[in-house]
């Protein structure tokens, strides 16, 4: 099983280094960042903080800047991979290191390959020093470099070049191969034609990876020719693209491997790694040959060519494959494939079908399919598969067995999908099927806020009751879980009650008691909960209307009766919004609530709190003030009958509410409500509520109302139970203090 680990302390160092450059750094009249001041970092630190610049997203043209004129942070080991560098910050802040490697893949900002050889070049540090260099998916723009002399051979201690999706050419290719150490080379996807330059390399280069050569235009007999001379090749990846339009690209190709797998163990004699993934006319017969001549055989790319179930691969215990037979060569291709769509997606595909009845956890695949989601944040075909496959390994109990940190990332992931594909149906829905667990919304730790957002805008133009169900469930959960400033910037979006509104009007024009139902009903009372903001939206989208008839058609449903007095006992303690409240019928349909005896305490006590906070202000108090005196006499006499819940029924973000109900001026009626309602709360939970009373003042308050001689002895007596249990949980606090550490 996966342990977590605490985080590295290097690494939240970095971390706090790369959230503090406003701080920790000046401008300079270019606008480009210059550290204040900087100890001399140790030179693997330095690799280190720009990496954690790269991968945190915040390297551009002004950040990169600290690296420029530095002797305090010298580079070796150099990433700014997807990064907005343009060719001037490049140039100032990279080239004058003395670099070991240097990775400018997928970097955007008009930094093209042409600017990058030649800032490199004009350092003479780097003609020698430079080993691996990485330019993956740049536009190379060869023609627009002024000093023709200068080349990829000017850095002649270059051992490793990785040229993959860039408009290489066959010219730039004859100088490439004319560096003298040159020992790995990719140009996958590249415009190459010929790979005869490659014969100038022959007793150097040890690995070649050449996938889905497109424009490759020779005879097999000549490609042939050029890889039986590179004696010192070990590993050669010729694999193509399986999903190819035209079913006879690639055939010269596969010719050519033919005559390799079944050729004499003399061609290509140092060879121990093959990758001809996605080369689908490739026989089981020549796996086997080749298999059985090479003994030292420690690596077999078979990934879409339908060969990797060959029996002889099951005899090879020290032999890797990608394919699809089993979870190992499947896993083994998400590693080994993760920059390569194509196979990602096959991958994936096989992934899920070996996940569907996962009983077991598994996160070093989880972990690898949300690697796969990070690699092709916009492929919709990679997303599709693999949010299947997350719900497959993080459904049942599979998430709680896997480490938070994990689980937390993946949803973040899932967030990232719903956010990048809003109209796709079905990818939403495996977003949504795997959000939909008690244990991810409850316990793992992700931006709740922004899942709200994203479900309530998926819910709102779909209207399929089971994934209708999943989503008011989900946001029921999310909503209870947001701090008071995000419940507060969700409430200002009038769309997120409209929708919730609507779901409870839907479901009560046909009477259906439903956990839909419910789950809106909760959302919406979260919602509200002392959010004057939300609860004046509840009343402009006519919720208060709504409300009254759910009211009356579910008077004998009393979890619907609870919720929808919670979050009307929300909007009554809003002093702006009671006269919206003062409706005759509705008050004396509440009232006939808290007189009934045959209905349950739940519903009697959210029915109290209502007219507690309505009656608590005469001077507010619009309608007939016999009904008043009605209300007053009958709190004190019903709540009198109450027996305590063992069950916890509500809870509570602040007592504030309850405060001016506490005011020796109150009616009797009214105070008990609230001292009831406090004992309720702390009696299930003091350890949460006891410092919520003194830090905001309700402890003082009970005892002014449990000393004063007006106050009713129904009151005292809770009042000082109240202030008891406040006291022993703060002498139990005491007394295992001192074992803390």
């Amino acid at each position: 099983m996966d342990v977590e680990s605490p985080q590295a302390l290097c690494d939240l160092c970095l971390a706090q280094v790369c959230s503090s450059l406003d701080v920790l750094c000046s401008l300079r009249a270019d606008g480009s960042m210059s550290l204040i001041w900087s100890p001399l970092f140790p030179q693997e630190m330095a690799d280190q903080l720009l990496h954690k610049m790269t991968t945190k997203g915040i390297l551009n043209d002004t950040t990169v800047g600290i690296f420029r004129n530095s002797k305090e942070l010298r580079l070796r080991r150099a990433s700014i991979r997807s990064c907005p560098v343009s060719a001037e910050a490049f140039c100032l802040a990279i080239c004058p290191h003395r670099l070991l490697e240097l990775d400018a893949s997928w970097v955007s900002g008009g930094l093209t390959g042409a600017n990058i050889i030649s800032g490199l070049a004009s350092s003479p540090e780097c003609w020698t020093s430079l080993q691996r260099l990485s330019l993956n998916g740049l536009r190379l723009d060869w023609g627009s470099l002024e000093n023709a002399s200068v080349g990829f051979s000017s850095l002649q201690g270059l051992r490793m070049l990785h040229l993959a999706n860039t408009d290489l050419t066959d010219i730039i290719l004859e100088d490439i191969c004319s560096l003298p150490h040159l020992e790995t080379l990719d140009i996958s996807c590249s415009a190459v034609s010929k790979l005869t330059a490659l014969l100038e390399c022959k007793n150097s280069l040890r690995s070649l990876i050449a996938h889905r050569l497109r424009q490759l235009d020779m005879s097999p007999a000549r490609l042939f020719f050029v890889f039986t001379q590179l004696d010192a090749l070990k590993h050669l990846d010729f694999s193509d693209d399986h999903f190819a339009v035209d079913d006879s690209d690639g055939s010269d190709g596969d010719e050519t491997l033919r005559q390799l797998l079944e050729g004499s163990p003399q061609i290509l004699p140092s060879l121990v790694s093959l990758d001809i993934s996605g080369r689908k006319r490739i026989s089981e017969a020549a796996i086997r040959v080749f298999v059985e001549s090479r003994s030292d055989l420690i690596f077999l790319g078979l990934l879409a060519t339908g060969l990797s179930s060959c029996q002889i691969l099951s005899a090879q215990k020290n032999l890797k494959v990608t394919g699809e037979a089993n979870e190992n060569q499947v896993c083994e291709a998400l590693r080994r494939y993760r920059e390569r769509e194509c196979f990602v997606r096959e991958a994936l595909i096989h992934l899920y079908s070996l996940t569907t009845d996962a009983d077991k956890p598994h996160p070093d695949m989880l972990k690898l399919v949300v690697s796969a989601m990070q690699s092709h944040p916009s492929s919709l075909h990679v997303h599709l598969v693999a949010t299947a496959c997350v719900f497959n390994l993080t459904t049942q109990d599979l998430a709680e067995a896997m480490p938070v940190s994990l689980i937390s990332s993946t949803v973040t992931q899932l967030l990232h999908t719903m956010k990048t594909f809003p109209n796709h149906q079905q990818v939403q829905k495996n977003c949504l099927l795997a959000l939909c667990s008690d244990y991810i919304l409850q316990e793992v730790p992700f931006d709740k806020y922004l899942a709200a957002v994203l479900v309530i805008n998926w819910l709102s133009s779909h209207e399929d009751p089971t994934l209708q169900r999943m989503a008011v469930a989900v946001i029921s959960i999310l909503v209870a879980k947001l701090s008071t400033e995000e419940t507060a910037q969700l409430s200002k979006d009038v769309s997120f009650m409209k929708q919730l509104l609507a779901i409870v009007q839907q479901k009560a024009m046909v009477g259906v008691v439903d956990s839909t139902l419910k789950f809106a009903l909760s959302a919406l009372w979260n919602l509200t909960d002392e959010m004057p903001t939300a609860a004046r939206n509840f009343i402009e989208c006519q919720g208060l209307e709504l409300y009254e008839e759910v009211l009356e058609s579910y008077y004998n449903e009393p979890t619907v009766q609870q919720k929808v007095l919670g979050l009307l006992n929300n909007i009554a303690e809003v002093e702006e919004l009671q006269a919206d409240m003062m409706d005759e019928d509705l008050m004396e349909h509440i009232l006939s609530l808290l007189q009934d005896s045959h209905v349950e305490v739940g519903v009697r006590y959210f029915a109290g709190g209502i007219l507690a906070q309505l009656a608590s202000r005469a001077e507010a108090w619009t309608l007939d003030d016999d009904l008043l005196t009605t209300v007053l006499k009958q709190l004190h006499e019903s709540i009198k009958t109450w027996t305590h819940l063992e069950r916890e029924m509500v809870s509570y973000r602040s007592f504030r509410p309850f405060c001016p109900l506490l005011q020796p001026r109150q009616a009797s009626g009214v105070q008990l409500w609230a001292v009831w309602a406090i004992h309720l709360v702390c009696s299930q939970n003091i350890s949460h509520y006891s410092s919520m009373l003194e830090k905001e003042g309700l402890t003082e308050l009970l005892k002014a109302l449990a000393a004063h001689p007006d106050t009713h002895s129904d009151i005292k007596g809770l009042s000082g139970s109240i202030l008891s249990m406040v006291e022993e949980q703060r002498s139990c606090s005491g007394a295992t203090e001192p074992h803390k550490s």
